[in-house]
């Protein structure tokens, strides 16, 4: 027999799982039967929060948003 893939659940539950599992205020399984999910993914998907949160600051701070002369200069080749 083939295993059936589970039920497929949206990022945002998934983060907001993750983002209560970090902050500590109720245990994994508590979380895991309000939510119906188990206590072992709730810590990979906190895993996963804690994991991504340094890159998220780093892409933040290099990040800066095009000039209108940045945008326009191709287009204006183009022509």
């Amino acid at each position: 027999m083939s295993r059936g893939r589970g039920k497929r659940l949206s990022a945002d539950l998934k983060a907001r799982v993750a983002l209560e599992a970090a902050k500590g205020h109720k245990t994994a399984s508590e979380i895991a039967q309000e939510y119906q999910v188990h206590p072992t993914q709730i810590s990979q998907w906190k895993r996963q929060l804690l994991d991504g949160l340094p890159d998220l600051f780093e892409a933040g701070q290099s990040r800066k948003e095009p000039t209108t002369e940045e945008v326009t200069a191709p287009l204006y080749e183009e022509i």
